[in-house]
């Protein structure tokens, strides 16, 4: 009863020597057994979107997905699925396209999240990342909505509750 989301799951191809075969064996496992105890799933995914996608298309699953930096397009196709986007502090990057996609999609389709202790928002890029960052990423979020801080911490908090069921 305590358990409320199988994570971080997923597909990582970042690496030449990756077994992908087996990867995908061991997601398809853990994908079933989120779908037996009917548990949301944050799902990473490294230069792996396609698959990743075309995997989760075959559950009937909810959940996050971590770290997301992919195309608009795909966070269409993942929303439709049932899916929230993980946005963290990669949002705050100058060069960064993800703004583009946050500026067009819904904010109730977005949660907050750390890759900590990796990818820290700017001012504090390259130093270690933590959950104290999360007002930073969330200040970036309501900029680019043009909403209120408080508007997107409400809503960000009232996704991650419903989803986790808390």
């Amino acid at each position: 009863k305590k358990i409320v989301a199988i994570g971080e799951i997923g597909l990582d191809y970042h690496y030449d020597n990756t077994d992908k075969v087996k990867q995908k064996e061991v997601f398809e496992k853990q994908l079933q057994i989120a779908s037996k105890y009917h548990k949301p799933v944050i799902v990473h995914s490294r230069d792996a979107i396609n698959d990743v996608y075309e995997m989760l298309k075959n559950y009937k699953l909810r959940g996050i997905i971590h770290a997301f930096s992919g195309s608009y397009e795909m966070a269409v196709k993942f929303i439709k699925l049932g899916y929230k986007l993980g946005i963290g502090g990669v949002i705050t990057f100058k060069n960064c396209n993800l703004k583009n996609v946050v500026a067009k999609i819904s904010l109730d389709d977005i949660v907050l999240e750390t890759d900590s202790p990796y990818l820290a928002p700017e001012p504090f890029r390259g130093k270690q990342n933590s959950s104290k960052y999360i007002p930073v990423i969330a200040t970036k979020i309501a900029d680019i909505l043009n909403v209120s801080l408080s508007e997107v911490e409400k809503m960000t908090t009232k996704t991650a509750s419903n989803l986790f069921d808390l």
